[in-house]
């Protein structure tokens, strides 16, 4: 099945476009879109792949499925389109951003992020309008948990950012050995108070970049 995605991506992942789940989860998916509206919208879905290249990665955020408020999913985590209020996980990064670094960040749009190499993956990458979680365990972890798992083994000195628990799930994935793995509590409301406040994961990704001969990230709204 011939997939459109950015080419770097699609020669790690072409093995996984061949498996029977595959064909199940693109059924599956066609048929969502075509029943109702679905997040993110089908042209964006791999957006997160095709901003930020497989060489050109330097950071990972993980995050779980799009959000489902239709218009501010558009295929980065946390990420919301220009002109769309944040949502309460993004304003509370853009919190700690600011009292990490003391960058003070207006634009909800984080595709200057993955410009610079920050993978803003999803774990699922689409979801049911108005329903979280309706599109997890139909394939889309087996496909992201293969590309945490090929840039793990193929790059070194990756930051993987894992805020929550689910994310931290995907600890297994990844050789600390290589990469450097920042774990804290999930930036939302019910959770940002509890450790992820004060972790300073952008000043200590950069200064691990940096460290290995990389040019850090520039988080603010250049």
């Amino acid at each position: 099945m011939d997939v459109r995605i950015e080419a770097s991506w699609k020669a790690r992942l072409e093995g996984e476009f061949a498996q029977p789940y595959w064909e199940r989860l693109t059924a599956f998916v066609k048929a969502e879109y075509a029943a109702g509206p679905c997040c993110p919208p089908g042209k964006t879905i791999f957006r997160a792949f095709d901003l930020t290249p497989f060489e050109q990665v330097k950071v990972v955020i993980l995050g779980q499925d799009p959000y489902h408020t239709p218009g501010a999913a558009m295929g980065l985590c946390f990420s919301v389109p220009e002109g769309h209020p944040p949502q309460p996980s993004l304003q509370n990064i853009f919190k700690e951003l600011a009292t990490d670094v003391g960058v003070e960040r207006a634009r909800a749009d984080l595709s200057d992020w993955a410009r610079q190499g920050v993978f803003l993956l999803n774990s699922v990458l689409t979801v049911r309008a108005g329903t979280a979680g309706s599109h997890a365990a139909k394939g889309w972890e087996k496909l992201t948990d293969s590309a945490i798992a090929h840039l793990s083994a193929e790059r070194e000195h990756l930051v993987f950012l894992l805020w929550g628990g689910y994310a931290q799930a995907k600890r297994s994935l990844i050789d600390p050995g290589r990469h450097l793995v920042l774990a804290a509590p999930h930036p939302s409301p019910l959770s940002a108070s509890k450790g992820f406040f004060g972790s300073k994961p952008f000043s200590q990704a950069n200064a691990y970049l940096q460290a290995h001969g990389q040019t850090p990230i520039a988080w603010g709204d250049g």
